[in-house]
């Protein structure tokens, strides 16, 4: 069962992080949005890049929280991977 539950905080995380590339992909070459594609990119985004927004303020008109979210889910799939070399 653990083993099971692993995988899937690794596939969430996966999949998360590369939404996270999209938004930024996106951010760069459509701006203004528009498409279910994009619109359900940034649903699904915006739940964690808005608390990290709250305590980092935009520097210089750049947002840093996406690659904050980045090293954060890097983080968690390095501490999941060694559970799993643990267990």
């Amino acid at each position: 069962m653990t083993s099971v539950l692993i995988n899937f905080v690794q596939i969430l995380a996966f999949v998360l992080w590369l939404l996270l590339i999209a938004r930024v992909v996106l951010s760069w070459t459509n701006p203004m949005g528009g498409g279910g594609l994009t619109a359900f990119i940034y649903q699904a985004t915006e739940p964690i890049l808005a608390p990290i927004r709250r305590l980092l303020p935009p520097t210089a008109g750049v947002d840093w929280a996406p690659l904050v979210a980045m090293l954060l889910l890097g983080v968690i799939l390095r501490l999941v991977a060694g559970l799993r070399n643990f267990g």
